[in-house]
């Protein structure tokens, strides 16, 4: 799985967009709109799953308050992914730059 979140040039911060150019893309808004949010729950489910990969590896059999409170190498794992944008930005951003797929299946079967 190559996830390309780490290196988008996405926006950290909530942006103002233009509705125009989200109806521009697929001729519908809502279109649009479904297809962002599509992405960005895919986005959202591969980072959590990363995330909850590598603070596995960190994991002890024995739970110990101290031990939980020292480990920096899992707060410093957790800072990283909190400063990243949001899924939501990275899934505008690749509408933007066309890198996202929108298939329609009523579409298709009108076609055949």
């Amino acid at each position: 799985m190559s996830i390309s979140y780490k290196n988008t040039n996405a926006d950290r911060t909530t942006v103002t967009r233009d509705v125009e150019f989200l109806n521009e893309h697929t001729g519908n808004i809502y279109k649009s709109i479904v297809a962002i949010a599509k992405k960005s729950d895919q986005i959202s489910s591969e980072m959590k799953e990363e995330l909850v990969r590598k603070l596995a590896e960190f994991a002890s059999s024995t739970d110990n308050l101290e031990e939980i409170f020292e480990n920096r190498e899992q707060i410093e794992i957790s800072k990283f992914y909190e400063q990243l944008p949001k899924p939501a930005m990275i899934a505008i951003q690749e509408f933007i730059e066309s890198k996202l797929y929108i298939r329609d299946p009523k579409e298709e079967q009108e076609e055949k």
